[in-house]
């Protein structure tokens, strides 16, 4: 068994495979960037070493410098996590060469899977069923529009080498292409070095399957069921679960089968994932099924399948690298109760889930209510940063069904508190208790269609109300349970309530004294915190901020008035307008790229660009003004 593990990762896959090297007796190097030097997998790893500035394409991105950290530390093997290099077979490669232990799949393995159109050719090989699409090597933008032409639209534009939900772009219409094809390769190109795509024929009401494989040096593939990922926002997934509802067992043999032998065609080892997507217009069905890509590595949602089948995918990972089979055979491994795991992100689901950075002062489950698992990177007092994915954690549920899963999971999101920094726990709340969700009427359009709805807030009721004035004046609660116009005799004589997006209390007493409560409806339901003059309230997921004293405005400017601020710290990569052009309501007016996610900002409405700031290759900071816009009725 390897006795020392560096774990080439950060945040909240670090933090899971040291608590699993922890219990395997397995000691544990982890590295860290400027950025992360106090954070939790930094401090809860046996060693840290530093490895560079906060950008990850000059510390977790460099693999000399890990590989360097685990020499000199006298780690046996590297453990990538996913994301990062975890896919990256010269790495791999690099760390065999070494003389360390890779755990991971063989770098041919991933050399093969990595590139998705030979890996679809592989498969159609195999025998394993792939989408309808385009494969070819001519690249030009002539031939790739022919061929979208052919398959039929809308298609979808897919770079050969992405993952994660990037480097990929739907076209509805014709008129459409060459910009979404543009924009597909600026990011492929950003994000993996390789700007090259495929097409596939958009399915209608696709669901995202999954099936987990693992293998091993002695020639063994099990699977370990599917899981179902259709709740995605940008491609990306939102809400996972195990099993997939509405699967009988016939279709799950098959499928699960055709993920075995698409393993077992590039000799696998170690833990991956079989993605398939499914035309669920007619439910799921064996032959509506197809084969998308292999993510050679562990996969985010993980745990939902850890919580049916009783595995831990780290520690079998950890065997099969150090030359172990797989512990148990096929024939051993079952599917016990549902499981539904929930990213919880630091993102604002109201402005297209623009990242939120900065401190938390506020991140609390309420624990108390059921035995759920929490994976996270980060606790009270971590800094969200700009340089990395913001995820603050995932919750899990585990249950005997799948109506109990989904019950504990949104009780657990409903009081989860996190502030300043918005997150995505209400749009969860809203989901998870969605009519569609509850009876799985699932496809990966489902969050577009249905964004304001799952984005709004409630509306503060009484209980948030009396727990504020309680926290924050030490009196009693004036409100009675009758309405918010029907106080109690507490001395106090004046209530307003505004019932908006802000909503501001005023509560005057006989002597003159007023209180202003003013609540902001930031993206995280009982009262338990109070942070200087303020009383944090988590409501339904969605995290209200009640303040003592005068109610003040920020002073900035808004879209509202025709100013486009950065939602985020980013670099200009394309502007689109200069002063005095005309433009129209939601017109595209510049791209700011942040994380590696391109973020295409709008006219609020129709009018003239009166002011532009903003320049291609420029670096911006969060709520800089980048441009005015001055509606066509003023002048």
């Amino acid at each position: 068994m390897i006795a020392k593990l560096l774990i080439a990762n950060r945040g909240e896959i670090a933090c899971r495979i040291i608590r699993t090297a922890r219990e395997m007796g397995v000691a544990t190097v982890a590295v860290y960037s400027d950025a992360d030097a106090k954070a939790l997998h930094v401090r809860q790893g046996d060693e840290a070493v530093h490895i560079g500035p906060s950008p990850a394409a000059e510390s977790y991105l460099v693999g000399e410098k890990i590989i360097a950290a685990a020499k000199e530390t006298g780690a046996e093997a590297i453990h990538p996590g996913y994301g990062f290099l975890s896919e990256n077979a010269d790495f791999a490669q690099a760390v065999i060469d070494a003389g360390l232990i890779w755990v991971g799949p063989k770098p041919e393995s991933i050399r093969a899977m990595g590139l998705k159109d030979a890996a679809k050719e592989k498969m159609i090989a195999a025998g394993v069923p792939v989408t309808p699409g385009y494969l070819g090597e001519d690249q030009s933008v002539e031939r790739l529009k022919q061929e979208a032409d052919a398959i039929g639209y809308p298609v979808l534009i897919k770079a050969v080498a992405g993952g994660g939900g990037k480097g990929m772009r739907k076209v509805d219409a014709p008129e459409d292409f060459e910009a979404a094809l543009e924009s597909c390769r600026r990011e492929a190109k950003a994000s993996f070095s390789n700007d090259e795509v495929l097409l596939e024929k958009w399915i209608t009401s696709p669901r995202h399957i999954e099936v987990q494989v693992f293998g091993d040096s002695h020639g063994n593939v099990v699977h370990l069921f599917e899981r179902d990922c259709s709740l995605q926002r940008r491609h990306q997934k939102v809400i996972e679960e195990a099993p997939a509802p509405g699967m009988d067992e016939a279709t799950r043999e098959e499928i699960c089968a055709a993920a075995v032998r698409a393993a077992k065609a590039v000799n696998y080892e170690g833990a991956g994932t079989i993605e398939f997507i499914a035309d669920a217009s007619e439910g799921l069905r064996a032959d509506c099924i197809f084969f998308m890509e292999m993510n050679t590595r562990l996969q985010v949602e993980h745990p939902v399948t850890e919580e049916i089948t009783g595995v831990d995918l780290v520690e079998w990972q950890l065997r099969v690298a150090s030359g172990e089979p797989i512990p148990l055979k096929q024939e051993e491994l079952s599917i016990n109760g549902w499981a539904i795991e929930a990213r919880l992100y630091a993102e604002d689901p109201a402005k297209g889930f623009l990242p939120s950075t900065g401190r938390l002062d506020v991140f609390s489950l309420d624990e108390s209510l059921f035995e759920l698992r929490v994976d996270t990177g980060v606790e009270t007092g971590s800094e969200i940063s700009p340089f990395y994915d913001p995820m603050i954690a995932k919750v899990i549920a585990h249950a005997h069904d799948r109506e109990y899963a989904m019950m504990e999971l949104q009780a657990e999101l409903a009081n989860t508190a996190v502030w300043p920094v918005t997150s995505n726990s209400g749009f969860l709340y809203n989901l998870l208790g969605s009519e569609a969700f509850q009876k799985a009427e699932l496809d990966t359009g489902f969050i577009d269609r249905n964004l304001e709805q799952l984005s709004s807030p409630p509306t503060p009721d009484l209980d948030a109300l009396n727990a504020a004035h309680q926290a924050l004046t030490g009196s009693a609660s004036p409100f009675s349970s009758e309405g918010p116009d029907q106080m109690i005799e507490t001395g106090l004589s004046n209530f307003r309530l505004n019932a908006a997006h802000k909503t501001t209390t005023v509560l005057r007493d006989h002597s003159g004294e007023s209180y202003t409560f003013k609540i902001d409806a930031k993206l995280g339901h009982s009262f338990r915190w109070v942070r200087g003059e303020q009383a944090i309230v988590p409501l339904d997921g969605f995290t209200f901020a009640f303040s003592s004293g005068p109610v003040r405005g920020t002073g900035q400017a808004s879209a509202a008035d025709g100013a486009i601020l950065a939602p985020m710290p980013g670099k200009v990569i394309a502007v689109d307008v200069a002063e005095g052009d005309t433009v129209t309501a939601g017109q595209r007016l510049m791209v700011l790229e942040a994380m590696k996610m391109e973020h295409a900002l709008t006219a609020p409405f129709d009018g003239t660009v009166s002011e532009l700031s903003a320049s291609e290759g420029g670096q911006v900071q969060v709520e800089a003004v980048l441009c005015v816009v001055q509606p066509e009725d003023e002048g």
